[in-house]
């Protein structure tokens, strides 16, 4: 068998216990919360997750700087002949947009966009 034939395997393998570990770990937690003795309220409240609002904003912005250095990367590339700027320029905007928007989202989460 050649390695081709194994990643299709491999990677059903991982999803599966991943996706297996996740419903026995979060049954498990749902257990432990009846054997404290909360009732069914606490437990809809201490499991209900708290949504970013900023979330697609930060994801936005990600992909932009993604983006900007996968094109970044190409043109430098294109230029100097050396093919190594495209992982740089991909790593370096990468860092910017977590950067980028970190800082978007503390402004809009302190000041409301002022």
């Amino acid at each position: 068998m050649h390695g081709e034939q194994f990643i299709p395997i491999v990677m059903f393998l991982v999803i599966g216990i991943i996706w297996v570990s996740y419903i026995f770990y979060r049954s498990k937690e749902k257990q432990m919360m009846i054997e404290k003795g909360l009732s069914y309220e606490q437990m809809v409240e201490l499991l209900r997750t708290k949504r970013d609002p900023y979330l697609l904003l930060k994801l936005g912005v990600l992909t932009l700087f993604v983006g900007l250095g996968l094109g970044a990367g190409f043109l430098f590339s294109n230029w100097t002949g050396y093919e190594e700027w495209i992982p740089f320029c991909i790593i370096t905007m990468t860092g910017l947009g977590f950067v980028g928007a970190f800082l978007l989202t503390r402004k809009l989460k302190n000041g409301n966009g002022n």
